[in-house]
């Protein structure tokens, strides 16, 4: 694969245009509101549609960032494979992504640490055409300053595997990990509703069980993430829950979103 991974939903997912795409972005985290019980946080769950639909649901999440925004220097992001199908998880071999607003570095040490784990293989066919991690990095290039990123699709894996993933690249807070993920799929908006209500009220109590594949599309990541938290002194706070009947489209048949953001205890009162 060529040493930049390119942009694949540019165009369709959000603006092409460099301009379009930051006064969008800018509109969306201006309409959004900073938690003041938020101090440092260190894990994200954000959406991955269309910026029309959930762009105003992930800009609830990024905001919370801007306090932090010099202190955060590695990203990790882990989001699900929409194209391939595979066991464990894809790494890319690209030095670089790339959007409208630039490149940024893939974080080499990490690649490093990941190469050694039997469950991580380079697999660039299932980044290439991949959106679920491609539309978070507009919001990071917007937010946060000099940063690298770990690139990581999900296949077949369990919560367990997720969190091991996940420890071997916690580090301090200069790391922040986010993990892609749609809440329900094409259900009516009181349905819609009704099931990404049980889906966040679950993140929040860490219930690994109920968030399955009919509750988010991303659920490998999100109970990964929730597996982890279960041995570690975290705090989740639920943002935003919309669908995309509250944002753009019909009603008839929505796509529900949902935007978390998880600090460590040790930072909380700070």
């Amino acid at each position: 694969m060529n040493t930049i991974r390119s942009a694949a939903v540019a165009g369709s997912f959000y603006p092409a245009e460099a301009d379009t795409l930051v006064r969008m972005i800018s509109s969306q985290l201006d309409k959004a509101s900073v938690l003041p019980a938020l101090t440092h946080p260190k894990a994200i769950i954000s959406p991955h549609a269309g910026y029309i639909y959930s762009g105003e649901i992930a800009a609830s999440a990024y905001k919370q960032l801007r306090t932090i925004k010099d202190h955060i220097k590695r990203v990790i992001l882990i989001g699900p494979s929409h194209h391939v199908a595979f066991s464990g998880f894809a790494v890319s071999s690209a030095a670089y992504f790339s959007t409208p607003l630039g490149t940024i570095p893939l974080d080499s040490e990490a690649h490093a640490i990941l190469a050694t784990h039997h469950n991580v293989n380079v697999i660039d066919q299932a980044h290439q055409a991949e959106h679920s991690l491609e539309v978070q990095l507009p919001f990071l290039q917007t937010v946060l300053d000099d940063f690298t990123i770990v690139p990581i699709i999900t296949g077949n894996a369990s919560p367990q595997q997720v969190a091991e993933l996940i420890n071997l690249l916690w580090d301090g807070s200069e790391t922040l990990v986010i993990i892609s993920s749609d809440l329900s799929h094409y259900h009516n908006y009181h349905t819609a509703q009704r099931l990404d209500k049980i889906t966040a009220q679950a993140i929040l109590n860490l219930d690994i069980n109920t968030v399955d594949a009919e509750h988010a599309c991303g659920y490998i990541g999100i109970r990964g993430l929730l597996y982890f938290a279960r041995q570690h002194p975290l705090t989740i706070h639920a943002v935003d829950i919309r669908n995309s009947g509250d944002t753009a489209g019909s009603r008839d048949s929505v796509v529900g979103y949902g935007a978390f953001v998880l600090e460590e205890i040790d930072h909380v009162g700070d």
